[in-house]
């Protein structure tokens, strides 16, 4: 199985009397409850014959019982669902880090599909597709009434082929068409480059198979050509929409030397875990700041939440998504797999960020616009339907997390957003973006005051 990163009413006033029914009313219970579960599972054969045989078209047996299979698993939450043998497959392809289609991560809400994040360097980044796009048609067809799985189909297909797709965009009047040219989908999960020689930036774009060993290909890369001058490291998981579990765990592994760094609690407590460091740090010691935003989410937010609770890392952006839950992917032998949310994860001070996300450190807003407008923030996972809800900490409160502790000043020079005529963000000029240059600005400050022999780590 494949981990990705997602009450009985009381009996009370029936029993006021004070009687003592003990095991004959748990045993009348259990069977009660299971003629009931019998019965809706007659009910089901019932209306599934019933459409067989007077639907107004022949229909597919086997379509109509895996949509009442995916419709059981999206009514769960937004994360479980049912894959056929061919949609699993290609999700074990796209896990290795290739597949075919256009380059988003989607997620379906109001009958509409939205766009999580783009992957950087695929059709539909390269068309202008923006995370918060709702996509209503899908070449001139509305994707209301498809599943998540058949929108994602449709949007799949052979390198070459073309695809219009119709998006709804906020704070535009009329939809927006785009035509996409499929391809193969093989994205660079880690892309690094250093600034101005002395710091390592270090963008994590997703968490596929690939990924802890792209980023310690890049932190040596880095070190090599900046030898002694590296002052610190960016990790950007800016719009990550996360991934596989055991690679947020092996890349916060590489910044840390002990300690937690996620557990997760499932229904049962024998089947809940525990990740711990182990010694290695891939930096040296460096000091190392961590771009979060409103798309970081599931694997991403298991990072950064695990070097802020140890205080390995200063955390900058905003506050990411909040999905805090594992799921699953249990195969069906010849009828290819379900997706379930088995658990929640926690960090290593025990704080569950399900529907509520991780804050920054220090905030800081990517435009004047997220500040100002209220209507342009993006949606986060407690906006979904049928989200699982962030437990209830008011019994045993998560314990504060320690002071940063940062040399005195340096967190007062970050600025807050942009000032206003600033350009405008433009991904192939650095210089735009905000909130790495804010980072770049703070890190700096830092390892400054940092003593020698810390500078000069190796």
């Amino acid at each position: 199985m494949t981990r990705k990163i997602g009450k009985f009413a009381g009996i009370g006033a029936a029993f006021a009397a004070g009687l003592i029914v003990g095991p004959l009313v748990a045993a009348w219970a259990q069977d009660s409850g299971r003629s009931d579960t019998y019965r809706m599972l007659n009910l089901f054969t019932d209306v599934f014959e019933r459409v067989r045989a007077d639907y107004v078209e022949p229909i597919n047996d086997r379509d109509a019982i895996e949509n009442a299979i995916n419709g059981m698993l999206q009514g769960l939450d937004p994360h479980s669902s049912y894959m056929n043998a061919r949609n699993f497959r290609d999700m074990q392809v796209q896990t290795r880090g290739e597949f075919g289609g256009l380059g988003i991560e989607v997620t379906q809400e109001g009958g509409y599909i939205k766009v999580i994040s783009p992957i950087d360097d695929t059709p539909a980044a390269k068309a202008g597709v923006k995370p918060g796009d709702l996509i209503t048609h899908l070449n001139g067809n509305s994707v209301q009434g498809l599943t998540l799985q058949e929108a994602v189909e449709q949007m799949r297909g052979e390198r070459g082929s073309t695809i219009k797709i119709t998006i709804r965009r906020e704070g535009e009047q009329k939809p927006i068409d785009l035509s996409l040219t499929r391809d193969v989908i093989r994205p660079q999960v880690v892309r690094f480059r250093l600034e101005g020689n002395d710091v390592a930036y270090v963008r994590v774009t997703s968490f596929n198979e690939q990924t802890d060993a792209g980023l310690r290909r890049a932190i040596s890369e880095m070190r090599r050509q900046a030898g002694n001058t590296l002052k610190g490291v960016i990790l950007d998981l800016r719009n990550n929409p996360g991934g596989l579990l055991d690679q947020a765990v092996q890349v916060s592994d590489d910044f840390l030397e002990q300690g937690e760094i996620v557990s997760t609690r499932a229904r049962r407590p024998e089947d809940s875990q525990r990740w711990n460091a182990k010694p290695g740090d891939i930096t040296g010691g460096l000091p190392v700041v961590v771009l979060i935003n409103a798309g970081s989410a599931s694997a991403s937010e298991i990072v950064a939440g695990a070097l802020q609770d140890h205080r390995r890392a200063v955390l900058m952006g905003q506050k990411s998504f909040g999905k805090g839950s594992v799921q699953t992917v249990m195969p069906l032998p010849g009828n290819g797999a379900i997706r379930l949310t088995t658990a929640r994860y926690y960090t290593p001070s025990g704080r569950s960020i399900q529907a509520t996300g991780i804050e920054p450190d220090i905030e800081v807003q990517a435009t004047r616009t997220d500040a100002s407008n209220a209507s342009a923030q993006r949606d986060r996972e407690a906006d979904l339907r049928r989200s699982l809800r962030h437990e209830d900490t008011a019994r045993v409160p998560t314990p504060p997390l320690p002071p940063l502790n940062l040399p005195a000043g340096i967190r007062e020079k970050v600025q807050s957003q942009p000032a206003e005529g600033a350009p405008a963000f433009d991904p192939t000029k650095p210089e735009t973006d905000f909130q790495l240059q804010q980072a770049l600005g703070f890190l700096r400050d830092w390892a400054s005051a940092q003593p020698a022999q810390r500078r000069a780590a190796q």
